[in-house]
Formats: structure tokens, sequence, C-alpha cells
């Protein structure tokens, strides 16, 4: 067996009319891209068909592998169980919608040979309603302000090393996993490089991004963060002491290893 190189991670709650396209699209663009890759999907302990659908797609896919929660247990929760089963040396989370296009996100892996976290932002914001848009705004606003950092957007399918990722001893578990991976890994020092991307249309269903128990979830990642770099100071523990296997740690020369 070839070696696993690209580990998508996918999280799904109640998407049984759009997880076999997204895990599709992802398959397609494997195929176009000459990628060695896997698809963890994350049953978020969903109530509809769509535990079935997976583990069927499962036993006629090698590429898809399949992770399922009793209960829903968060976005955040479900990627990390993803990456602590992925076997790739980079990793992704593409969600279960089908919103995202994998061709887009995935022509960026190249980057990862100078530095270890590609960060997209959407340029056709269009593709969203303008409310999830205004508050896509103040939400990186309020981020950048507050974290003295630039990033342009941080709740895409950024793609990771995934030994950067193996360095934080700090998980959330709701709609604020990925900005406080990035703000974190940033903190850290390590190279990232931002990109545009553009993104499709949800099949089906709405979003779960815009409500009220993941603004909760949010709030509460966010004064947490704020803890952690304010006053107990733990975000630049370790500042520019990188992962051996980082192309941060071989490009500035200064590691200590985060694996022992």
């Amino acid at each position: 067996m070839n070696k696993i190189y690209l580990s998508v991670v996918m999280p799904a709650l109640n998407e049984e009319k759009n997880i076999l396209a997204a895990a599709g699209e992802t398959l397609k663009a494997f195929d176009e891209m000459k990628i060695s890759g896997e698809i963890l999907i994350v049953n978020d302990g969903s109530f509809d068909r769509t535990m079935e659908l997976v583990k069927g797609l499962a036993v006629k896919e090698g590429r898809v592998r399949v992770i399922n929660h009793a209960e829903p247990l968060g976005i955040g929760a479900s990627f990390w169980n993803g990456v602590d089963g992925a076997s790739g040396e980079i990793v992704t989370m593409f969600p279960g919608d089908n919103e995202n296009k994998p061709l887009e996100a995935l022509r960026y892996l190249g980057l990862l040979g100078d530095v270890d976290i590609v960060v997209p932002f959407v340029v056709n914001k269009k593709a969203r309603p303008a409310l999830r848009n205004l508050l896509s705004y103040i939400y990186t606003l309020v981020i950048n302000l507050t974290f003295n950092t630039s990033f342009s957007y941080t709740n895409g399918t950024v793609l990771y090393r995934k030994c950067v990722l193996s360095g934080l001893n700090s998980r959330s578990t709701g709609f604020f996993y990925q900005t406080d991976i990035l703000i974190r890994l940033a903190k850290k020092g390590y190279l990232f490089a931002e990109v545009p991307y553009s993104l499709g249309t949800r099949g089906a269903g709405e979003s779960k991004a815009v409500s009220a128990s993941s603004f909760l979830t949010v709030a509460k990642g966010y004064f947490r963060l704020f803890v952690d770099l304010y006053l107990r100071g733990r975000l630049c523990e370790g500042r520019h002491k990188f992962h051996p296997d980082s192309m941060s740690a071989k490009r500035c020369g200064n590691y200590e290893r985060t694996d022992t």
C-alpha cells in the first residue's frame, strides 16, 4: 500500500443529503491530482441516514474510513478525533455539507514544501448570505484586534502538517477550534501562507455555523484563548521551538522535540 500523504477529516451531522456528494468530490480530486489520500468521515451523532450511507461507502471505497460519535460532540471534537486517527502527514477538514470545492483547497498542497500551514480566505463571498458575510467580517476583525494578528479568514479548509498539531496541548471542541489552532500556532511562530479560494454552494439544508449554540461555543473558546494568552501567557511559551519535522524547523533551524 502506498504511504498516505493527505488525510481529509469530514465531520457530518445529519448530512444524509450532502455527505456522499462531499466524499465523492474529494475522491475525484484525489484522482485528478494524483494524491495518495484518505477521508475520515466523522459521523457526529447524526439521527438521520448519514451513518448508514457512510458505512456503505466505506465498504465500497477503501480510501474512506468512518468514525462514529454516539451523540453530537461538536465540529472541533470531530476534527481532533480525525487528526488522532489520520495516517497522512498533511491534514485538513472538509465539512460534510459539500460547500467546499476540494480542487480549490488542494491546489495549494505544494506550498507545504515551504510552510507548515496554508490558510485559505474566501474570494466569492456572494456564495454565502449577506448576514453570514457580515458576521464573518466582524468575527475576523475582533479576532485580529484581540490577538494582534492579521488573518483574512480563520474558518476555512486549512491545510496543516500533522506534526505541528501534535505540539498543541489545548483542544477546542466547538466552532472556535480552527481559530484556536491558528492563533496558537501563529504565536509559536510557525510559518504559514494565506491563499485565495472559491466556495461552492451547500447542496441541501442549512448551515449549523450560525446558531445560538455555535455562538456560545465560540464565545467560550474565545475567552479561554484570551485567558491563555493574556492572563497565563501560555500562547507564547516555546515560541520558535518547532517540531523537528516541521518546515519551520527546517527553514529556521531552531527546534526542540515535542513528541517526548
